[in-house]
């Protein structure tokens, strides 16, 4: 026949298993709050992500905008030279 565990290694036992249990408790708080976090960062980084596309589409285009400039400034001066 077995013998009877003894009481004292029951009672420890037992406070190890709430011990456990309270530490998982805190592990399952801490990864709800990252979850809840990156959750956050992922809609933050998404809004800006379409920010910056709405930027890019309505920025001047300026290579196009340089050359305008140019020819405006070579008929202004071909405009000086024949009006002298």
């Amino acid at each position: 026949m077995s013998t009877p565990p003894d009481q004292a290694v029951v009672v420890e036992l037992e406070r190890l298993r709430g011990t456990m249990e309270a530490g998982f408790a805190r592990v399952d708080g801490k990864l709800e709050v990252s979850l809840q976090r990156h959750t956050s960062v992922e809609a933050d980084v998404t809004a800006l992500e379409q920010r910056v596309a709405a930027l890019e589409r309505s920025r001047w285009p300026l290579p196009s905008l340089a050359a305008v400039v140019g020819v405006a400034a070579l008929l202004v001066s071909l405009y000086s030279a024949v009006a002298h």
